[in-house]
């Protein structure tokens, strides 16, 4: 599986509803309303560069409203929640 964050710049007119038509497209997991420089970003999951290629450029980029993307593919994800499952597995160290 591929994980690949997507941040959008929107155009003005469509900020009130374009993370929810964003959220609607098929391998988009989540979206994200943020500050800064960038308006969304979406979260996209894919079995491979080819589905993620046609989400992208297919799905996303022809959504009403969107100005632009730009796309960060993750290598490795880090989760506390996974993180405090490790040292869980040997149960307490003081015992």
């Amino acid at each position: 599986m591929i994980t690949a964050i997507v941040l959008v710049n929107a155009e003005k007119q469509a900020l009130g509803d374009l993370g929810e038509r964003l959220a609607a497209v098929d391998g988009v997991s989540e979206v994200y309303s943020v500050t800064g420089e960038i308006d969304l970003i979406a979260m996209v999951r894919a079995r491979g560069h080819e589905e993620l290629a046609d989400i992208v450029t297919k799905k996303i980029a022809q959504v009403p409203g969107v100005a632009r993307t730009h796309t960060h593919v993750a290598f490795r994800m880090y989760s506390r929640h996974d993180l405090e499952s490790v040292f869980a597995i040997g149960g307490d160290a003081s015992t």
